[in-house]
Order: structure tokens, then sequence, then C-alpha cells
């Protein structure tokens, strides 16, 4: 039953579909480190293994228009419990499959699920909180994601060796369980308004007034995956001697305060006070990565990666929100989402070809020539960011 609004960000139903969102992204991203590794084990070549690491990515940049139309059509509820029921099958696939090839199977499964909730949960949390707090919402989904992205890999890394593949994917088989469980509480199922047959709309690939937050979400976005990808392999490949298992650590503190302490600001500060402040930082922790000799160097870029992007990350999802029209709101977050597709397909990809030509210093330092391509896009489109905050 259709409800209205609540006036707080932190209503019951709210506060279930955040819990939710960390519950299957963390269900989702507990695996990514480990499929390599676990496709070998099951006997695949490191090319099939590659392949099944980078499919998810490659599937959800075909599937997220299908979602953002799916999404503006039909209960968010409705659309994130089959995307939930996708993950979990696709993660227990993961425990049961005999070879590398059904594994590939399990995974475009699971990928067709992430592709669902993450469109469906980012429109859901719009649709429940008032339009002029769509930035402090997600800011808060934001870093439900975040949080996610950051604890679920520490764990498995440090699980597996212990207790083996198989055994440590229970634990995101039961996360997602509890997500599942948790949204058949939120009363709101957030279904669209019925449009007369007249007024039908043609399915549509991206959100167009979106298309330069999804660009932004590429340029910031490609050297967050590389880091999350190979931070290990390059410490060790320069003999670093520093903590590097603490990085995402202290990179999920930093955002925590930073999401804390600015939550307020998001819904009434324009675009490109947060873009300079995200651009400088990028810069920066690009350079501390690139020179790091310490633990603080590395505390330092940790930081700067958690304000560089961290922070733009939640601006650019609630950007996108508001520059699409009230009945695209689900096109507008699968073009979000679209951009970080993109990043996070090509990002270990890139991450590999810079390696192998350039495997000392130059390999953070190279990843500085995204920032004039962000720059260009903003100040082209400056004029449509910035007013997207008086589309509350």
């Amino acid at each position: 039953m259709h409800q209205e609004k609540s006036k707080s960000i932190y209503s019951k139903d709210v506060i279930l579909v955040m819990a939710a969102s960390f519950c299957f992204m963390f269900g989702t991203m507990f695996n990514n480190p480990l499929i390599n590794g676990y496709a070998e084990s099951l006997g695949a070549n490191s090319v099939l293994a590659g392949v099944i690491v980078g499919i998810m990515s490659f599937a959800a940049m075909f599937l997220r228009p299908i979602a953002g139309n799916l999404t503006d059509k039909f209960s968010k509820f409705q659309l994130s419990f089959i995307g939930g029921i996708l993950i979990f099958l696709g993660i227990v696939g993961y425990i049961f499959a005999p070879n590398g090839e059904l594994l590939l199977l399990f995974r475009i499964i699971n990928g067709t699920g992430y592709v669902l909730c993450t469109v469906c949960m980012t429109t859901w949390i719009a649709f429940l909180v008032p339009r002029q707090h769509v930035g402090a919402a997600m800011g808060l989904y934001g870093l439900m994601n975040a949080l996610a992205m950051s604890v679920a890999p520490a764990i498995s890394i440090n699980l597996y060796d212990k207790i083996g593949y198989r055994q440590t994917m229970i634990i995101p088989a039961i996360a997602t369980l509890i997500m599942l469980v948790s949204i058949q509480f939120v009363s709101n199922h957030a279904v669209p308004k019925p449009k007369p047959a007249s007024s039908k709309k043609k399915f549509k690939i991206i959100s167009v007034n979106a298309l330069p937050v999804a660009i932004l979400t590429t340029c910031f976005g490609i050297s967050y995956f590389i880091t999350q990808a190979d931070i290990v392999t390059y410490v060790n490949r320069m003999h670093m001697n520093v903590a590097v298992g603490s990085y995402f650590l202290i990179y999920a503190v930093v955002l925590l305060l930073i999401r804390t302490f600015l939550k307020n600001y998001f819904d009434t500060v324009r675009f490109g006070t947060w873009f300079w402040i995200s651009f400088v930082s990028t810069i920066i922790y690009l350079l501390l990565l690139t020179y790091m000799s310490n633990n603080f160097m590395m505390a330092l870029a940790a930081a700067g990666m958690a304000f560089g992007y961290g922070v733009i990350y939640s601006v650019l999802q609630s950007t996108a929100l508001l520059l699409s029209p009230a009945d695209e709101q689900g096109l507008g977050s699968s073009t979000f989402y679209l951009g970080l597709d993109v990043a996070m397909a090509f990002g270990p990809m890139l991450a590999g070809v810079i390696a192998k030509n350039l495997p000392g210093r130059e390999f953070y330092l190279v990843q500085l020539a995204l920032m004039p391509i962000a720059l260009v896009v903003y100040l082209i489109w400056r004029k449509r960011l910035n007013g997207a905050i008086d589309h509350h």
C-alpha cells in the first residue's frame, strides 16, 4: 500500500532498506577478491579465471538500462526481492560449482541480481524521503555501500585461507538471506503511480540529463577500483614497508567521520564545491600512493581517497537522481551505476596494462591523467550540475 513519504530520513522503512543495502552489497563484494583463486582451484586457466572475475561488471553494463526502465515501472520491493534471490542463488552456486564453466554461469546470475538491487534500492531510498533530503539520504546510503565494500573484502581475504573457499562463501549467502528477510518489513513498497496508456514511454538506455554524472563517476571510480584490486600487489612489488591491510579500514573510518559531520550539507551545498574538494583530494592521494614510504603517508592517502572518491560518490549519486524527472528516477540511478560499472570493469584491466609497461612508481602517477578529463566534463556541464540542487 502506498504511504506518505517520511519527513525524516531516519524512518523505519529507510533504516530497513539501508540495512538491506549493506547486506546485499556485503554479499556481492565479499566474494570479489576470492573468485580468481577459487576459479583456478576448480581447474580454470588464468584466461577463463579473468573472464569469470570480470563478467559481472560487463554483464552489468548491458543490464543497467533494462533495470532502470523496470524500476520506473514496477514496485521497488518486488524487483529488490527478485534481485536478492538471484544474488543468493549465484552465491550458493559458487559454493557447489564443480568447474569454472558453471562458476561463470553463477557469476552472471549474481551480477544480474546485483544490478537489480543497486538500481532499485537507490531509487527506493529516494522514493522514501522528501526530495529536499535526497542528498543526505544518498550520503547515508553511499556510506552503507562504502562500508560494505571495504569491510567485506577485508573479512574474506583473512578468512578463506583458514577455512577454505566454500566454507567462507557461506557468510555472504547468509548476509543475502538477511537482506531478503529485512525488506519484508518495509511498509512502503514504492509502487510507481500508474500512467495513462497515452503517455507510455519508450525504452531509454540512459538518462541524458545524468550523462555527465556517469562520465564523472567513471573518471573518479577507475583509480578507486584499481586501488581496491592492486594496492597489495603494488606495495609488494615496490617492497614498501607499510601495513597495507589497514588501508581500506582507515578509508572506511574517515568516510564515516566525513558523512557524520557533513551529512546536513549534502542537500544545501552546490555540486561545484564537492567537485573541487574531491578533485584536489584525488590528486593528493594519487601522489601520496606514488611516493609512499611509511604508514603515515599510507594513512593520509586513505584519508585523501575518502575525501576524493568517497565524497564525490554519494554526491554524484544524488545529483543523477535530482537531474532526472520524477518518473525516471530508476533510469537516473542506472545511468550513475553505468558509469560505476565502466570503472569497475576497465579499472583493473587498465591496471594490468599499466603494471606491465610502467612497473615502478609511475603506476599511480599515470592515473592522474584522469583528472583533466574530469575537469573538462565539469566545466562543460557545470551549469547543469550546479543547478541540480534547485530540483528538490
